[in-house]
């Protein structure tokens, strides 16, 4: 609330902007806070700045805990009976993907990648950063795949949990070039 009355109190605050950081915690069932709205009270804006706050806060590392595989976030999120619009909520997912960016995934060929970018008309081919064999165990001079090309022969086979093969540089794989000299020295 104090956020929302320090907005309130700047000039040129769009209200689209207050209404989302008073309502962003509110649930479709009523069970929210601070009004216990539900369902259309909610404005549609204050219902999908609900979904990416909680996208965001399971999926970040924070000193007191670290953050969710992104794969892992969506399936929670889903299971959160009454919590999100179920509709905005499939959309949402559309847009992050089935394998969403940042996801661990395993190919048929036996190597592990991390998703780089998602396929809008193919959601299970995503564009993914090969970097580690799961047979030799030893990491891979890091390659970049599309799995949606007719020239890629290999395609994903499963989700795989980061913490499983002590991989912590995750997010520098698909962010940044600084991840292709660590991933080579491990």
């Amino acid at each position: 609330m104090r956020g929302y009355e320090l907005l309130l109190e700047s000039k040129g605050v769009p209200e689209a902007a207050s209404d989302v950081c008073r309502h962003h915690h509110e649930r479709m069932d009523g069970k929210g806070y601070p009004d216990k709205l539900a369902d259309e009270r909610i404005t549609r804006i204050a219902r999908m700045g609900a979904i990416c706050d909680v996208y965001d806060a399971v999926t970040s590392d924070r000193p007191y805990k670290a953050g969710w595989d992104p794969a892992h976030a969506l399936a929670q999120m889903a299971s959160w009976q009454g919590h999100f619009d179920p509709l905005i909520f499939q959309s949402f997912v559309k847009c992050i993907g089935i394998y969403p960016t940042g996801s661990l995934v395993k190919l048929k060929s036996g190597r592990l990648a991390v998703v780089l970018e998602q396929n809008p008309t193919a959601l299970t081919k995503p564009r993914v950063k090969v970097f580690f064999s799961t047979k030799s165990h030893l990491p891979l001079r890091p390659e970049v795949l599309d799995l949606a090309s007719s020239q890629c022969w290999d395609q994903i086979e499963s989700r795989e949990s980061p913490e499983k093969w002590k991989f912590d540089y995750l997010n520098d794989l698909w962010d940044g070039q600084g991840a292709l000299a660590q991933s080579a020295r491990r």
